[in-house]
């Protein structure tokens, strides 16, 4: 069933006449309608002058405005996680020496760890013999034009065959670019760039490590990743090198350590004289 909707025609206040034809082309309106279009008006220009306050303002404050490009937001984000790095050295030795404290207080005296165990978990700084191994993307002059550019780059699994066929071959400590890395070190390669540890690198990739340098050489040459990494070095132009080193000097861990989940194997220590129990699984 269709039914008509009609609006009853409404009657003109009787204050207010009509306008005419000739009235509107005088330019006379209803002084009510007048009225709202004036308050509109204000309003917008009210708006338009606190907009343009807040942004002069805003522009005028230099320490607080925003980066313009990537490269200013990655400098600022690198100046920020040195500064954050700082803070949590300070409060990793805070915590360090409370707890000893606590211990101490509790007649808790575990055995000091090993210099074996410091080394493993990073703790300490490590010097000693090793090798320098050097990654780098092929230079933009020399690329071929016939080859796929992703096959041109550094990728994350070329470091990762490098680093994994190093400790297996006994690396003792490790550092890539200028960070010590440990068991539960990760890094992230996006793009050209290398995150490690809230910092962010650029080729070419530094992996140092202390150790046997004969076995460390050996132990990169039977690692069939790492020999096809170095095919396409001689092939394609990628950066690669090894070189002997009588020191390497790594600096200590200064990423977290704290785990989210672990568990301790039956019959090992937690620490020497410190058995693993339930509440330490």
């Amino acid at each position: 069933m269709n039914q008509h909707l009609h609006r009853a025609p409404v009657a003109a206040p009787s204050d207010v006449a009509a306008p005419t034809p000739a009235g509107r082309a005088s330019g006379w309106w209803p002084p009510r309608r007048i009225a709202r279009g004036a308050l509109a008006v204000g309003l917008v220009l009210a708006l338009s002058g606190l907009m343009f306050t807040v942004n002069a303002r805003a522009s005028a404050d230099g320490g607080s405005r925003h980066p313009q490009n990537l490269a200013e937001l990655s400098q600022q984000e690198a100046a920020t996680v040195e500064r954050l790095s700082s803070e949590v050295d300070t409060l990793r030795a805070a915590v360090e020496r409370l707890t000893e404290q606590q211990n101490a207080a509790a007649g808790l005296t575990p055995e000091p760890p090993t210099a074996g165990q410091l080394v493993a978990g990073g703790t300490v700084p490590v010097t000693g013999p090793g090798l320098t191994v050097v990654l780098d993307d092929a230079p933009a002059e020399s690329r071929r034009t016939d080859v796929n550019p992703d096959l041109l780059v550094v990728h994350q699994q070329d470091l990762q065959s490098v680093m994994n066929a190093l400790w297996a071959g006994g690396a003792e400590a490790m550092g890539l670019m200028d960070q010590r890395v440990i068991a539960t070190s990760a890094f992230r390669c996006v793009g050209n760039v290398l995150r490690l540890h809230g910092r962010i690198y650029s080729p070419p990739y530094v992996v140092q490590v202390v150790g046997d340098p004969v076995r460390l050489r050996a132990a990169l040459a039977a690692s069939p990743a790492v020999a096809g990494y170095v095919r396409d070095a001689g092939d394609l132009g990628l950066g690669w090198s090894v070189q002997d080193q009588s020191t390497v000097e790594l600096p200590a861990y200064s990423g977290a350590t704290e785990l989210t989940w672990a568990d301790v194997p039956d019959g090992v220590d937690v620490l020497p004289g410190l058995p693993a129990d339930e509440e330490t699984t």
